[in-house]
């Protein structure tokens, strides 16, 4: 494949905002199955609900129109564009892009979850699993915190900037107050959701990013402690080799062994608070630089594919390949391959998983690819690696 330039991404993200449009950035995502008018999953028990689930993000075919699933607005998704039109608007100066911007912020503000205190956003469908069970728009730090991620970028060019500061502000508070913290030795961890105290490496940092991010805004001693006492503790888990595994299980005490996308954002968390918090720590600097090496030297072929959970190699999915993109080059300084690994992914994705048609695949197996177009796991991600890649 040649080597790609500006124009040829700019087309690409003016295609893909096209093929979104289209249904107002609405559409299916591969956890959405028991939302079915049709059949009553939950009625049927819960794990008839989470083998509904697991089958139906294997299927290859999308049987959603045929069991009754509505396409829906994810508030993940609304949070990622929101990230991917700022930074779009910033490199382009589009006000097509700034326009995008600000619709997906306003409807953000719009729709948070309630019931809770301060704001806060969760997934637009019930998540069922054999681990947990959450009703629709369950708030959850990892929903909350791409959120406000993307506020943040959004910051600069909003047209309202005591608005912004007093939602991620807000955010804060849903953090603080409302999701339980457990201590250890080494640190201390956050929840994922309210509804239960757990500890998940990648959804415990984000909830420390959002406290980091109030206190660039605001400074808070006692918020400023806990971010450094989270990322201590997650520190203190990795692996040698610069791995990490997905969470720890506070009844067994062991480990979940999961090694996927969810590296990158542990990565990026840890560089996110950093930055904020101005820590000059040369663990953290050295954690990075250890999970850099192992992300893209173990978890990507060297043509550009990912694996997306190891050790297992297959199906390439574009969420992986997304993250790969965008981590890559957020933290390109941290590997001296850096940029090399983000254009191999960039443009292996590329070749393999866009649709002429302006949208991205979901997943490719050994023999065959499933097609799917979902807005969140998909589109929504691939639009912010291909806006992060500019």
């Amino acid at each position: 494949m040649k080597e790609l330039g500006q124009k040829d991404l700019i087309s690409m993200i003016i295609d893909l905002d096209q093929y979104l449009i289209k249904d107002s950035f609405s559409g299916w995502d591969p956890y959405d199955t028991i939302l079915s008018k049709r059949i009553p999953f939950r009625k049927l028990g819960r794990w008839f609900s989470v083998l509904a689930t697991q089958a139906q993000k294997r299927n290859p075919i999308n049987i959603r129109n045929l069991i009754g699933v509505p396409k829906g607005i994810n508030p993940k998704a609304m949070g990622l564009f929101l990230h991917a039109y700022s930074i779009l608007y910033k490199k382009t100066n589009e006000r097509r892009f700034l326009e995008r911007a600000h619709y997906f912020y306003h409807w953000l503000v719009e729709h948070p979850s309630k019931g809770y205190q301060g704001i806060s956003w969760g997934y637009n469908f019930p998540w069922v699993s054999p681990l947990k069970s959450l009703e629709a728009y369950t708030p959850s730090s990892v929903v909350t915190g791409f959120i406000v991620r993307a506020m943040i970028e959004y910051l600069p060019i909003s047209q309202e900037k005591q608005n912004v500061k007093n939602t991620i502000l807000g955010a804060s508070q849903f953090v603080y107050n409302e999701l339980k913290r457990t201590r250890f030795s080494q640190g201390l961890a956050i929840s994922y959701t309210p509804i239960k105290r757990d500890v998940c490496y990648n959804a415990s940092l984000l909830a420390a990013e959002i406290l980091a991010f109030s206190c660039q805004l605001n400074q808070v001693k006692e918020f400023e402690e806990i971010a450094i006492k989270s990322v201590e503790f997650v520190i203190s888990r990795q692996f040698s080799n610069g791995r990490w595994n997905y969470s720890y299980d506070l009844t067994k005490e062991i480990e979940r062994e999961q090694v996927d996308f969810h590296q990158g954002y542990i990565l990026e968390s840890i560089y996110n608070i950093r930055q904020c918090l101005k820590v000059k720590d040369k663990r953290w600097e050295e954690a990075i630089e250890k999970g850099i090496k192992f992300y893209l030297g173990q978890q990507f072929h060297k043509s550009g594919w990912g694996y997306r959970r190891l050790p297992r190699k297959y199906p390439v999915d574009i969420h992986n390949q997304s993250q790969g993109i965008i981590t890559s080059k957020r933290l390109v300084n941290y590997h001296d391959d850096g940029l090399v690994y983000h254009n191999r992914i960039l443009e292996w994705t590329l070749l393999n998983m866009y649709d002429q048609r302006g949208y991205f695949y979901y997943q490719k197996h050994r023999l065959y690819t499933i097609r799917i177009p979902y807005v969140r796991w998909n589109n929504a991600w691939m639009m912010l690696a291909l806006s992060t890649s500019l």
